[in-house]
């Protein structure tokens, strides 16, 4: 009997990955979001000689988690299933937020990060 894992794309998870916590620098950088969300979330942009390695790491694990589901709805064609999942991982971030009473801008940027994360791996899943 085959398993869930069985049909499951390895190399489009690690490319989801990647991806996505690439497309996190750009929305993340200053010239794009990054000035905005950080002052709405009360941090300060450092240098790269000050970067949040546990952050980032962290970040590198909830995305590869993420595209891992992705991957394996994908293997049982529940497409429908993975965009919930996807807006519930975004809610998380979003509640989150307001838990730390971030501004509304730095929420949208940390919740539309997640949905364009999600999308950008539904896509890797169907095109590789």
């Amino acid at each position: 009997m085959p398993t869930a894992i069985e049909p499951l794309n390895l190399l489009a998870v690690a490319v989801g990955t990647i991806v996505a916590f690439l497309f996190g620098w750009l929305v993340y950088s200053p010239k794009v979001f990054g000035k905005g969300w950080a002052e709405g979330s009360g941090v300060a942009l450092g240098q790269g000689s000050e970067m949040p390695y546990f952050a980032m790491a962290s970040q590198l694990v909830a995305l590869a988690l993420l595209s891992l589901v992705i991957g394996l709805l994908a293997a049982q064609a529940a497409f429908w299933t993975a965009i919930l999942a996807i807006l519930a991982a975004m809610m998380f971030v979003v509640s989150a937020g307001a838990f730390l009473k971030k501004s509304t801008y730095a929420m949208l940027v940390d919740g539309g990060y997640i949905l364009g994360s999600g999308v950008l791996m539904i896509l890797i899943q169907a095109v590789l």
